[in-house]
């Protein structure tokens, strides 16, 4: 066998491979007219959502109440939340009602889903552009696409889009400048990403000054205790205060934590609450979480994880740093078996309601909704105006978003023993929301019976 041949494999080697080609061939096929299918119906629920506030004198919000409820109620069929689905119900109307021959393409096998995301992504630029020259730019667009791949066409597409623009790029970086943010993307070992949306120079700005603090940091240090290796400190010391050992932290790692110290500890340079010199009262402020943390983790005898609510697992080590430094903690007491919640004991609050509440409920309690506690409201089942009390079995947490849901939407709410949530969607559906079980439950150990005690 000459080596061409070894490389190529045997006859039936080259067979069975065209074999899976065409498989997966075929597998595309069924997926893109899957895919499509799910854009439209997706599109056809936000246009529902626009027919059913089209007569009231609140367009907007009932626009948004009715979208939220229709994400609600695709969310629970889905096993997503209802924000995801909401985000995708607006891409697939955009998809539909303005990228009518991209979404053609795709469907007839000319491009892939990622070329349709190049040429949306590019086209959010011609929001204002006249419908001719919209589909001037997507037909140059979907020509481009099908010659080469999504990573290739994509700086393509994007210079094109600024030729078809209406307005100028000032113009444009103004509005995108007031959608500025900051959110956190959950990641795997304990981290995350926190992530800010900055006008280019700001963020470029925030970079070269943590830049040249941090070496500033590693110039200070003194001969022989420089290193790449993460050594000084660790996750639960914001300080970068090392007590004996050597300062080893890379200039990434230094640069994280003099970001993570002044976000923490820094008071802002613009704050309204300031009074002629005197300092106002945002520096003051502290940063809050809500972490459980089992007892044995607590007391060194294991190290295992802990639970920051909303987000993700966190280290014992960063746990037990918090617990030493906190001004008030919460005991709780789960049941061996279930895990839920049966008591809570804290120190130092007067609100034993809330401390319950918090500990049983641990995130907003909507079917899918993660967002802790600590950054939502204390709801009334039954509303307070129509005689509801305000008791424990009355009780539960919401986030905003889906406490206005339960006000101004068809979906509705009872509680039932032991915490227990049971949603009713406009459509019908029933979803149940169990209280959430602590991240460690203990159960009881059986001792077998060796008989009667020896006395």
């Amino acid at each position: 066998m000459d080596e061409y041949s070894g490389a190529m494999g045997s006859d039936a080697d080259v067979a069975a491979l065209v074999s899976i080609v065409g498989e997966v061939e075929g597998a595309v096929v069924l997926l893109t007219a899957a895919q499509v299918a799910e854009v439209r119906a997706l599109a056809r629920a936000g246009q529902l959502a626009a027919r059913q506030a089209a007569g009231s004198p609140a367009v907007v919000r009932a626009h948004d109440m009715a979208l939220r409820s229709v994400a609600a109620e695709l969310g629970g069929v889905l096993r997503v939340t209802d924000r995801t689905v909401q985000s995708r119900i607006d891409e697939a109307r955009d998809l539909v009602e303005h990228y009518a021959a991209t979404l053609g393409a795709w469907e007839t096998g000319r491009i892939t889903r990622g070329h349709v995301r190049v040429i949306t992504d590019a086209g959010s630029v011609l929001v204002d552009a006249s419908p001719e020259r919209r589909a001037e730019f997507e037909a140059a667009a979907i020509a481009r696409c099908e010659r080469d791949t999504p990573n290739r066409v994509r700086s393509e597409v994007e210079i094109l889009a600024e030729r078809f623009a209406e307005r100028s790029f000032t113009d444009r970086h103004r509005d995108a400048a007031a959608e500025r943010r900051v959110r956190v993307v959950p990641g795997a070992a304990g981290m995350s990403d926190l992530i800010a949306t900055l006008p280019t120079v700001i963020a470029d700005g925030i970079l070269d000054r943590l830049t040249q603090q941090a070496q500033t940091i590693v110039d200070a240090r003194e001969p022989g205790n420089e290193g790449s290796a993460f050594g000084a400190r660790g996750a639960g010391d914001a300080s970068g205060a090392g007590d004996a050992e050597p300062d080893r932290r890379g200039i990434d790692q230094v640069r994280a934590d003099v970001f993570s110290d002044l976000l923490l500890a820094g008071a802002p340079a613009l704050d309204p609450t300031a009074s002629g010199d005197g300092q106002g009262s945002l520096g003051a402020i502290r940063a809050q979480v809500q972490v459980i943390v089992p007892a044995l983790t607590l007391l060194g005898v294991d190290d295992g994880p802990a639970d920051l609510v909303g987000r993700s697992p966190i280290d014992a080590e960063t746990a037990r740093c918090l617990a030493g430094d906190t001004h008030s903690w919460a005991r709780v007491l789960t049941d061996p078996v279930e895990g839920t919640v049966l008591a809570v004991d804290r120190y130092r609050t007067p609100w034993p309601q809330r401390r319950f509440l918090r500990a049983r409920d641990q995130h907003c309690r909507f079917p899918g909704c993660r967002r802790a506690a600590i950054r939502c409201e204390i709801d009334h089942t039954i509303d307070a105006a129509k005689g509801g009390p305000t008791a424990l079995w009355n009780l539960a947490h919401l986030c905003q978003r889906h406490h206005s849901m339960k006000q101004f939407t068809r979906w509705k709410v009872r509680q039932l023993p032991g915490g227990v949530l049971e949603w009713t969607s406009p459509t019908g559906r029933i979803y149940r929301e169990d209280a959430p079980a602590p991240p460690v439950a203990f159960a009881p150990v059986i001792v077998p019976d060796s008989g009667p005690p020896p006395f």
